[in-house]
């Protein structure tokens, strides 16, 4: 067998058993899988790297008659209808019997799950073809949307549409931590699109699922889906001003919540680390892709004790002493004010408490400091006061040497 001279070559070769298949669904996660390497191996532009390889492909075998040669032109045009040349391609004389379903689907259902804390949703849509036996059973869609970094973190297209869509439905029964309800399809069609648009722009992809492998297929369903109501665009979310941050402090340190973990009334020599450590917490709420001081979990509990902190702020030990603390009457106040039921309050507290090794750990090493706040702490560290320009000029001048020899 002749290794492959172009990358096209490799998919014709790939592709070389497409007629084969029993339908039309099995045809276009085959023609996806393969443009799935495509999207992978991207640094940027994902979508239009697919976009330019179809069309590169589809004139680059235009001249080919081989039965596999024009089914999988007609698989790529179907799924990439926006590539150059697609919609010229048509199928050829030798196309098997279930070419001409290909693409020839409509929404049977449409559907969001995800956890109360907010940190997840997952958007469920099913499909059904014209002719069942040509194109294929009715399947199912879903884009798993991670809230906390702002991505759609991965994507699947499988069957039946029944079973996954009763496994949801008992799985979210079951769960009182899970929700599950009808989705609008132009909102299922607009929030997958959008984070989809930013996955597509990563540098690295989530390490596992079937994000690259699926996305060509999931994308084109998606666009059948109807046209999202027009979106008066806002900008990027005000943060809270200075007034809504004192009120929604004072309100939680009035709050049961405040006196569980004794900060309503902490003494006069702790009030300025209670204070930073309440402004900590109200920044990282407002860098978070959905800014709001209300959404605490688990996962977000953990991005900010292990992680965030370390690079962002200069804790002293009364500071790093009195942040569990905060963290814990905050997520606990959080979780009252948004209804949650009682076991997510009661997980995301207990998940807190296990973190605080870990933090203690990561504040001793200070392993994750980022190099500006590593800085200002051996400033701190060496007495000297960040806020004053003659201090800070001196000591500068003192550490040249040092500063310029380390690693930027």
């Amino acid at each position: 067998m002749a290794t492959p001279q172009t990358p096209y070559d490799a998919v014709l070769q790939a592709a070389r058993d497409v007629t084969k298949l029993d339908c039309a669904l099995d045809a276009e996660m085959l023609g996806a899988a393969l443009l799935g390497s495509v999207y992978a191996i991207a640094e940027q532009d994902r979508a239009g790297a697919i976009r330019d390889f179809v069309g590169g492909f589809l004139a680059a075998t235009g001249r080919r008659r081989t039965a596999a040669a024009t089914t999988i032109r007609n698989v790529f045009a179907t799924l990439v209808p926006d590539a150059e040349g697609a919609a010229a391609v048509k199928p050829g004389a030798q196309a098997p019997s279930w070419s001409g379903q290909l693409g020839k689907v409509r929404l049977t259902g449409s559907y969001a799950y995800g956890d109360v804390y907010g940190d997840q949703t997952s958007y469920l849509a099913t499909f059904a073809y014209d002719d069942s036996e040509a194109g294929g059973p009715e399947h199912a869609v879903v884009a798993l949307i991670d809230h906390n970094i702002g991505i759609a973190k991965d994507v699947f297209v499988g069957g039946s549409a029944e079973r996954i869509l009763g496994q949801v439905r008992e799985m979210c029964a079951t769960d009182e931590l899970t929700w599950f309800r009808e989705e609008d399809p132009g909102r299922l069609r607009a929030e997958v699109a959008r984070h989809l648009s930013i996955t597509d722009e990563l540098g690295d992809l989530p390490g596992e699922g079937s994000l690259a492998t699926d996305r060509a297929l999931a994308g084109v369903r998606l666009a059948l889906l109807p046209a999202p109501a027009p979106i008066v665009l806002e900008g990027e979310p005000e943060p809270l001003s200075d007034q809504e941050r004192t009120t929604l402090v004072r309100a939680f340190l009035a709050s049961p919540s405040a006196a569980r973990f004794g900060l309503h009334d902490v003494g006069e020599a702790d009030l300025p680390s209670l204070h930073f450590c309440l402004s900590l917490v109200l920044d990282h709420s407002a860098s978070l892709p959905d800014p709001d001081p209300m959404r605490w979990s688990p996962a977000v509990a953990g991005l900010f004790l292990l992680d965030w902190v370390h690079r962002r702020a200069v804790l002293d030990m009364d500071d790093a002493a009195m942040l569990p603390r905060v963290v814990r009457g905050w997520a606990a106040y959080a979780s009252q004010r948004r209804g949650l039921p009682e076991q997510a309050a009661e997980q995301t507290d207990t998940a807190i408490e296990e973190m605080v090794p870990e933090f203690v750990r990561l504040y001793t090493t200070g392993e994750r400091r980022s190099p500006a706040t590593a800085a200002v702490a051996q400033l701190i560290a060496d007495g000297v006061d960040p806020n004053d320009p003659a201090a800070l000029d001196a000591w500068i001048e003192a550490n040249r040497q040092r500063l310029s020899d380390e690693p930027t």
